[in-house]
């Protein structure tokens, strides 16, 4: 094993951010009972956030982002894992404050990995990724609620990380969706991930009478937030529910109380970085099996490190389709 190796590095001198191409050395990596040879990590738009030193994420520079990695386990000091097994990083601090996945080896605390399941590659488990969990987060959390077979749903954020694999799922579940997006030229895309019909946010708008409309949909997974997630809440079918993960649309929303006591609808808040390591166990082995996706191929493009900076400023500017998964 190498004592230095690759890694995309942000500094901020001058009042300014930049990324580049080092090498680290294994000995500077943070503590941490895991030391992981990185095979594939992928691109959320917090990582994009990080990487251009948008508040809220990363204190300290220079860093190396990445919130997700899968890999080996090279170096072990915790029971739990053994030397050469293949396991998966996502979210708590990786990538945040901790050296992440955009570099060939991270070193974590164990309690933040899960092994690899039989039946999920490496690759597939990057196209999946943060944003995978929250979309089987959000569709968990609507099942346990509601139910997804034989339901209306619709998604926002479509083309998105979270929106492209909801649909993926919801659709392969049984349920008949319509995808938002305000990416026309995406309609082929969004129906060959299993969309039923595609509908822009001024479609929407007109759609839908605030504060209380027809009852359209019986389930949603939002990653917009804002007046999106209003109109939503005010179009949904008795006993109804929203999975919100995203603020995209804003921090904050303007609604009725119409919905909730004339409906009985629900909001439902998702979280998929600090939930407890057990409930991401869950989520992987459920991708691995019974939510095995069929298409996943579809969202994903495959890029190395060299390629990574570009596809940072695709995403800052909201014109990411579906997943970006970095390979080592």
């Amino acid at each position: 094993m190498s004592s230095s190796f690759k890694a995309l590095v942000v500094s901020h001198e001058d009042g300014k951010f930049s990324s580049s191409i080092v090498e680290r050395r294994i000995e500077d990596l943070p503590e941490g009972d895991l030391l992981i040879k990185v095979k594939f990590s992928s691109l959320n738009y917090k990582d994009a956030m990080s990487a251009t030193g948008m508040p809220g994420v990363t204190r300290e520079y220079p860093h190396t982002p990445g919130i997700d990695a899968t890999g080996e386990v090279v170096q072990s000091s915790s029971s739990d894992f053994k030397e050469g097994e293949k396991v998966i990083v996502s979210g708590y601090d990786l990538g945040m404050n901790t050296s992440g996945g955009f570099a060939e080896y991270i070193r974590v605390p164990s309690q933040w990995a899960v092994s690899l399941p039989a039946g999920l590659s490496e690759e597939d488990s990057m196209s999946l990724g943060t944003a995978g969990l929250t979309a089987g987060l959000s569709i968990a959390a609507l099942e346990s609620y509601r139910g997804i077979a034989g339901t209306k749903s619709i998604v926002t954020g479509a083309t998105g990380g979270v929106g492209s694999i909801a649909i993926l799922l919801l659709s392969q579940l049984g349920s008949e969706v319509t995808a938002l997006s305000g990416k026309e030229e995406q309609q082929d895309f969004l129906k060959n991930l299993g969309a039923s019909s595609v509908m822009s946010r001024e479609e929407l708008s007109k759609s839908v009478k605030l504060p209380l409309s027809k009852g359209i949909w019986d389930i949603g997974v939002d990653v917009v937030s804002g007046d999106i997630l209003a109109t939503l809440l005010a179009a949904l079918t008795p006993g109804g529910a929203v999975a919100c993960s995203g603020l995209v649309g804003g921090t904050s929303f303007e609604s009725s109380i119409f919905p909730f006591i004339i409906r009985g609808i629900a909001l439902l808040g998702i979280d998929s970085v600090e939930i407890p390591i057990k409930k991401k166990k869950e989520m992987w082995e459920n991708f691995a099996n019974n939510w095995s996706l069929q298409g996943l191929d579809k969202v994903t493009k495959v890029v190395e490190l060299d390629a990574l900076e570009e596809q940072i400023k695709i995403i800052l500017a909201g014109e990411q389709v579906g997943r970006v998964v970095l390979k080592f």
